[in-house]
């Protein structure tokens, strides 16, 4: 179905909606919002649109499995607007907030296997008693000061209850958890806001080992994102070329 559009020399709202199984309506949308080019009107006011505005609109769809709705009519729109340079650049935001995730996923797995020997029983896991532990010898233990744990509280990376008689904090095992995987991640450079969200996955997951579960599955979903976004990239590269807006090959050689 989306060949035949693109053979055909005069298409209907219809038709482009059909072919990529969309209502009418929000083949209007698309064109007011900018993401595809302006139709072109018949003498009593209805819309035409030609293999030009399908090829749009299948470089849409295909964008926005990798880089969101928003971003890729963004993309579209600066496209359509001659703006290639600037479609250029949220692509390679889009990229690079891909490689960021990628490397974010590589910290928290490293931390999950430094913490491995600490939560099997190993040197530095008594430090949580039965009752809980202390802001000095946990701060102790991961080599740093109280106020950094305080520090942390505050950012919501650890939760410690209060002892009722003497108001001091106490870490039970789930504290001194989050505050080993935080040092961990705060030693491979991440800032206090970016361990927060995944602090609190761990959380949400019940622990250390649901929490693997996670992880691969998110490596699955990173997987998927960058495939889609190679798959984008064939069909605006197409669209480009139907515009007449894609760079020669002379562009890429001295």
């Amino acid at each position: 179905m989306v060949q035949n559009l693109q053979r055909a020399r005069h298409l209907r709202p219809i038709d482009l909606a059909r072919g990529h199984g969309l209502s009418t309506q929000a083949i209007r949308n698309y064109e007011e919002a900018g993401i595809l080019p302006a139709a072109h009107r018949t003498p009593h006011g209805y819309r035409t649109y030609t293999p030009l505005h399908a090829r749009a609109l299948g470089a849409f769809l295909a964008l926005v499995p990798g880089h969101t709705h928003q971003t890729a009519t963004s993309i579209m729109r600066a496209v359509n607007q001659d703006a290639v340079e600037e479609a250029f650049r949220l692509i390679d935001e889009s990229h690079a907030q891909l490689l960021d995730d990628r490397r974010t996923l590589r910290a928290v797995e490293s931390a999950l296997g430094d913490l491995a020997p600490a939560t099997a029983g190993e040197p530095g896991a008594s430090v949580s008693g039965r009752d809980g532990t202390f802001i000095g010898p946990l701060a102790g233990e991961l080599g740093l000061r109280p106020a950094t744990l305080r520090k942390w509280e505050h950012a919501g990376l650890v939760s410690p209850r209060r002892d009722p008689l003497t108001g001091y904090r106490v870490y039970d095992e789930a504290d001194v958890r989050d505050a080993r995987l935080a040092h961990q991640l705060r030693r491979g450079g991440y800032l206090l806001e970016q361990i927060a969200p995944l602090i609190a996955q761990v959380r949400a997951a019940g622990g250390l080992e649901p929490l693997e579960a996670a992880l691969s599955d998110w490596q699955r979903r990173l997987s998927a994102r960058g495939r889609a976004m190679l798959a984008g990239a064939a069909e605006l590269e197409a669209y480009l070329r139907a515009r007449g807006s894609a760079p020669g090959p002379g562009l890429l050689t001295e």
